[in-house]
């Protein structure tokens, strides 16, 4: 019998359950737990995880013993009721589980876990048996404690799980489950002076004492005279003591026997790892009149739509009407949320923002150290005079637990570094922002001088409103295009190495007149592959069906899917010829290249490689900003949104892998990188030139983004996606089937592909092994499904659901990894 006063919690777990899990609610915890808190809870035989209460209700379940919950984590919900209600949006939409979006969406610091640790038990008679019982009983000496994952760093060999069990089950080592370090509070140690130390008399008697104690008499009037100088009411006679720590007179024993004879005393005070120090600020700068027509024309269109397109051409202001839209909200005391798709942009627009509005703006990405994220969700929690108001971020910052939000805007709309490919929830944090606004009542502005056909459909049929900006800001001039035939360079022998003479000689004089270049590979690394030129070997990835790319500056060879490493080969594995060459090029061989024509020329790269942190992105950013390089060679995160006042020429040095790659959005992807890199080139008072390198310089695409015919691009792709059934004509949803074995794929793939089938008819593409056809040693097939708009899109994901459940229910398919990817990219 269930009591009347029994209570349950209906829980989110950070794993993939497809229900929420329901435990029992202690009697002393009834009354302090809220939706949106954390607990800890005991899954399984020995697993602790912190999970989020959804729901509290009196209702047992039937099917299952309830377990109690553990401890309560927050004294007050850590999750709103309309952060919550995003979650259940982003679940259901990106057919995935609450689970999944709980991982995703909470910085590592608030989500808390038990690991597996292990420990010698020292009263075992027991000896190991082999060599690698005893490989692991000596690391475990050594360390007296050990996690299973650092085991699986500690060795070279990454198959001890049956030896490590055999110990177990001997008793020679034993396991207990233990929480992870979780997020701690950053502490700042003071100084407190005697108040008694004010009195003159007692001052002379101290000294007095202090006579024979040189060292300790020195450090005290240094104190003395620094908190006279230092401290103010605000700071209730507390001395920070790194103000003291780099002085001459500073020593730690000295300050020990201060404070044991009760001259002062250390105290730790929490600190915030957040600078909310007084910025000096500036009034934002005057728009031009096409800027306030604009701007005009986004405030009428938000008193009856939610989103807005501003669809500007490069350089034509759009940040300085960002500017305007945020200092409207922050009047209003509202939130904003500035999403940018690429953290390397953060470290430029923050420096224009916070010039305006100080330390009300904020950074969340990935780049941040995991107790910076959580004290800017925790910051947002308390919504005080030190909380944030703006929040500059890439896709992540949607999951932020806003409480007044007004606005949000999207840069560069368009691209597709907003979409979340692995893990799940694989959501679009354009469509997904959108929502959000929604739901807070709040308007979406997305900016972009190159919209998606998606967006931009939605603009012209009315449902978003669309504003334009045709000229650039200052009346500068688009910059010249010119379109460069390397095929025939190539057949008259013109081509320099990877240059075409045209391109070189433009480097050359932009280079002399003070002026900077941009160049564009999208390919990072030296060659995309090595091969044989006896008999055409290619080394390739043991794990993926691809070939290894090569990597001059560590000079070895590296799978871009799976991260499988390798030193270079000197000779070739299959005919033992040593005739390996380099084939194609990436930007470290542009780099490289650029070292010889131009000797005299600093040089910098940017891409993944060259800038792995945060500090790596600013460095850069500052060097070729403040015109130390006179060259920048990177992949696409040079096309997106800078803004280098110096650079005069802008070089594509390969159009024709872009425009070639076997995908609906090819021709559409690649006008938008081109026209996006192009519009890096061009200063107040000259013309910038892009040279676009091309085996095919009668492409129409080419073509397109000469005349800068962002128009002519969209209407000739929508016309084909209409006559073939794309987007934005429908939605896609793509399946992915994943293992091992090849044959258990295809017999999956083909009886998924067979019940969808009797449901969606001639709408399902499939199965079929996509380009890279083995990931991480597991074999690939996918199916494609179109749903037209008109069609229930949320009854068509359950019927999908539910033939994915049917599959993986078969007793040989239960270890088959299948994935839905709603609106894939």
């Amino acid at each position: 019998m269930t009591r009347a006063d029994s209570l349950y919690a209906d829980l989110i777990l950070p794993l993939p359950l497809q229900k929420l899990y329901t435990y029992s609610i202690p009697e002393h915890m009834k009354g302090s737990l809220q939706t949106g808190s954390r607990v800890m809870i005991q899954f399984g035989k020995k697993k602790l995880y912190s999970a989020i209460i959804r729901k509290i209700h009196n209702q047992k379940p039937p099917d299952y013993p309830t377990k109690e919950i553990v401890s309560a984590l927050d004294a007050d919900p850590l999750i709103s009721p309309g952060l919550l209600e995003f979650w259940d949006w982003i679940a259901s939409y990106y057919m995935c589980t609450l689970g999944e979006v709980y991982k995703a969406a909470l910085p590592s610091g608030l989500k808390l876990e038990s690991e597996t640790r292990l420990y010698e038990n020292e009263n075992s008679t027991h000896l190991p048996e082999d060599e690698k019982e005893s490989m692991i009983l000596d690391i475990l000496r050594n360390r007296k404690t050990i996690t299973i994952n650092e085991l699986s760093r500690a060795s070279v060999d990454t198959f001890l799980f049956p030896a490590m069990t055999r110990l177990m089950n001997k008793g020679i080592i034993r396991s207990e489950e233990t929480m992870r370090k979780s997020f701690k509070p950053k502490t700042d140690k003071y100084i407190l002076m005697d108040a008694a130390l004010n009195d003159d008399k007692r001052l002379s008697d101290v000294f007095g004492k202090l006579s024979r104690a040189p060292m300790q008499l020195a450090l005290l009037m240094r104190l003395l005279d620094l908190s006279r100088k230092q401290l103010t009411a605000e700071t209730k006679s507390l001395l920070p003591l790194r103000l003291i720590q780099n002085t001459a007179e500073f020593s730690p024993s000295s300050l020990k026997s201060l404070s044991e004879k009760g001259f002062l005393s250390i105290v730790e005070q929490t600190s915030s790892r957040l600078d909310f120090s007084e910025v000096k600020t500036s009034p934002p700068k005057t728009l031009n009149k096409l800027q306030e027509v604009a701007i005009a024309e986004i405030h009428e269109f938000f008193k009856t739509k939610t989103t807005v397109l501003l669809h500007g051409v490069t350089s034509s202001g759009k940040t300085e009407i960002y500017i305007q839209l945020i200092k409207k909200e922050l009047v209003k005391n509202r939130q904003v949320l500035y999403l940018l798709p690429e953290i390397a942009l953060t470290t430029h627009i923050i420096d224009r923002l916070k010039k305006v509005f100080g330390n009300k703006v904020g950074v969340y990405h990935s780049k941040f150290s995991d107790s910076e994220r959580v004290e800017v969700w925790k910051t947002l929690l308390m919504n005080d005079e030190n909380s944030y108001q703006v929040i500059l971020g890439v896709r992540s910052a949607i999951f932020l637990p806003f409480r007044n939000l007004g606005l949000i805007i999207i840069d560069e709309e368009h691209e597709n570094t907003f979409k979340q490919y692995d893990p799940a929830p694989r959501y679009h944090a354009r469509d997904s922002a959108i929502m959000l606004a929604d739901m807070h009542n709040a308007k979406c502005l997305l900016g972009t001088a190159t919209p998606s056909l998606e967006t931009y459909q939605n603009a012209k049929t009315g449902k978003f409103g669309l504003v334009e900006l045709k000229e650039r800001h200052g009346s500068v001039e688009m910059p010249e295009i010119l379109i460069t035939d390397i095929k025939e360079a190539r057949k008259r022998r013109q081509m320099k190495s990877l240059f075409s003479p045209q391109l070189l000689e433009a480097i050359q004089q932009t280079t002399e007149q003070g002026e900077q270049v941009i160049l564009f590979q999208n390919r990072r690394g030296f060659a995309p592959y090595l091969e044989c030129d006896s008999c055409n070997w290619i080394p390739s990835c043991r794990q993926c069906d691809v070939s290894l790319t090569y990597h001059k500056s560590g000079n070895h060879l590296i799978c871009h899917y799976c991260g499988f490493t390798t030193a270079v080969y000197h000779e070739c594995k299959a005919c033992g010829n040593p005739s390996l060459a380099t084939r194609g090029f990436g930007t470290e061989k542009i780099e490289d290249e650029l070292q010889i024509f131009f000797p005299g020329l600093k040089v910098l790269r940017l891409d993944l490689d060259a800038a792995r942190s945060r500090k790596a992105y600013e460095r850069i950013f500052e060097e070729f900003g403040s015109g130390r390089a006179s060259i920048l060679v990177g992949t696409q995160m040079v096309s997106k949104g800078l803004n280098f006042e110096r650079v005069g020429l802008v070089g594509i040095l390969n159009a024709d892998n872009m425009l070639h790659f076997p995908d609906f959005r090819a021709h559409e992807r690649s006008f938008q990188l081109m026209a996006q890199v192009s519009g890096r080139a061009g200063r107040k008072d000259k013309k910038g030139k892009v040279i676009i390198q091309t085996n095919h310089p009668t492409h129409p695409v080419l073509h397109m983004i000469r005349e800068n015919d962002y128009m002519g691009m969209f209407l000739s792709q929508l016309s084909e996606r209409i006559k073939y059934n794309y987007p934005p004509v429908c939605r896609l949803i793509r399946i992915t089937l994943k293992h091992p074995d090849q044959k258990l794929v295809a017999q999956a793939s083909q009886q998924l592909a067979s019940e969808l089938t009797r449901v969606f008819g001639t709408r399902i593409l499939g199965p079929e092994v996509p380009v890279i056809g083995r990931v991480q040693n597991k074999h690939l097939q996918t199916l494609l499904i179109k749903i037209e708009k008109e069609l229930n899109i949320q009854k068509s994901k359950e019927i999908i659901r539910q033939s994915i459940h049917n599959l993986l229910s078969k007793e040989n398919m239960k270890t088959l990894q299948v994935i839905a990817d709603a609106d894939p990219l």
